[in-house]
């Protein structure tokens, strides 16, 4: 028989108590883990804003503070050298702001909500994206440019006034977290083990073909991403004859309609399994193989159809929604497989989307510049078909269970 002090003890642990589980499963939005998913949604957007707003600054800062030819002369050197600062700087936070957040919802995120709460920490990019496309040059034409700096700037210090006094490591060590919520979420994760692993199992990652699955689809889907956000305001110009004006936004509209549809499609994943219509791994298959095979299909018949500007732009726009449903399948299936080391799984597998990023583009580039016409056609064909061959090797290698070097730590070192 348990002792009153003996279930005051417990109340911070792992009850059996399906009722506390249904209830607090049903908070929905109100609930503090979609609070935290809020707050990185706005970090998020904060970093991707900062990270471009310069490349939209920069050409009013010049025409502003140099006043002769002679002087953009002697200054174009430490402008560039400036700008290439800033952007390995804020590279380094997006970096940090991009592995930290993983390693916190393999400790926030129950499974039946994993992929709704990180596609809405994860939309702020595409959100901040689209917002500087459309934004950025307003204000710096209406207001200055130093007001682009202070406006994301501003939103990023309100980022920070909200994170330290509401974001925390654990449920468990949260002041403001009802214990409803706490004992939903360690029920939830009771099977998995979310504790920090300091010891890599690097030799049995090596040898785990579900997380090679992961990689290859990575660079694969990112390399199509990568190919799209470097060359649509190009294409848009160039192809479509569009002004600056009409241009921007125009390359402004795929990431408003991603970003929405990355947040319907984690809804949409969890409903799936909350209701156990089907299995995660299903689920994970099913959204990429979609994802995949829709959005590069739709890219592919691009070039035959630029004479129409707004069926050009609808195939745009569709290609970045369905894209948007790989956020709830391959992309976020590391998760799934290795929750303890989702830090660095995240990490790794970012090195391999900038492999994809400074590669497709080059690419891409070489293509255009041999011959205008079919250079396109070739771009999109190649990107299309990286993507599949990616979507093959997933579909049969990928799995959505803990991995046995996964579950427990090892002293396995390479």
């Amino acid at each position: 028989m348990s002792t009153g002090a003996d279930l005051k003890a417990r109340e911070g642990g792992i009850p059996n108590d399906n009722m506390t589980q249904e209830k607090s499963s049903k908070k929905g939005f109100c609930s503090l883990r979609h609070c935290l998913a809020f707050i990185l949604h706005l970090c998020n957007f904060s970093i991707y804003t900062q990270q471009m707003n310069l490349s939209i600054a920069i050409t009013a800062m010049v025409n502003t503070t140099v006043a002769s030819s002679q002087l953009n002369a002697s200054t174009e050197r430490p402008t560039t050298d400036s700008q290439d600062f800033w952007n390995e700087t804020l590279q380094e936070s997006k970096v940090m702001v991009l592995t930290g957040q993983y390693s916190m919802w393999a400790r926030w995120a129950p499974p039946l909500e994993r992929s709704q709460l990180t596609t809405i920490a994860g939309s702020g990019s595409m959100l901040g994206t689209f917002l500087v496309l459309i934004a950025g040059g307003l204000l710096c034409q209406a207001l200055g440019w130093p007001y682009i700096f202070y406006i994301f700037g501003g939103i990023g210090c309100t980022c920070c006034l909200l994170w330290f006094p509401l974001v925390y490591d654990n449920p468990q060590n949260h002041p403001f977290i009802s214990t409803g919520e706490k004992r939903y979420i360690m029920c939830s994760l009771a099977q998995e083990d979310c504790s920090l692993g300091w010891s890599l199992p690097i030799k049995a990652m090596v040898k785990s073909l579900p997380l090679w699955a992961i990689v290859v689809s990575y660079f694969c889907e990112y390399w199509l991403l990568s190919t799209i956000m470097a060359y649509t305001p190009t294409y848009i110009s160039s192809v479509l004859q569009a002004n600056l004006r009409d241009s921007g936004i125009l390359s402004a509209l795929p990431f408003v309609f991603g970003c929405i549809c990355i947040i319907l499609g984690g809804l949409l994943a969890d409903f799936l399994l909350s209701r156990k219509i089907l299995q995660l791994v299903t689920i994970r298959k099913l959204f990429t193989a979609i994802g995949v095979l829709v959005s590069s299909g739709i890219l592919v018949p691009l070039p035959w159809v630029r004479s129409s500007r707004s069926t050009t732009m609808a195939f745009l726009v569709l290609s970045s929604v369905f894209a948007s449903l790989c956020d709830s399948g391959a992309l976020i299936n590391f998760l799934d497989i290795a929750p303890r080391y989702a830090g660095f799984l995240k990490g790794l597998l970012q090195v391999f989307s900038y492999l994809a990023g400074g590669i497709a583009p080059t690419v891409a580039g070489f293509f255009i510049s041999q011959d205008s016409e079919f250079g396109w056609r070739n771009v999109f064909l190649l990107a299309a078909a990286i993507d599949v061959v990616g979507l093959l090797f997933y579909l049969i290698f990928s799995r959505a269970e803990v991995q046995d070097w996964a579950k427990e730590p090892t002293l396995t070192h390479l």
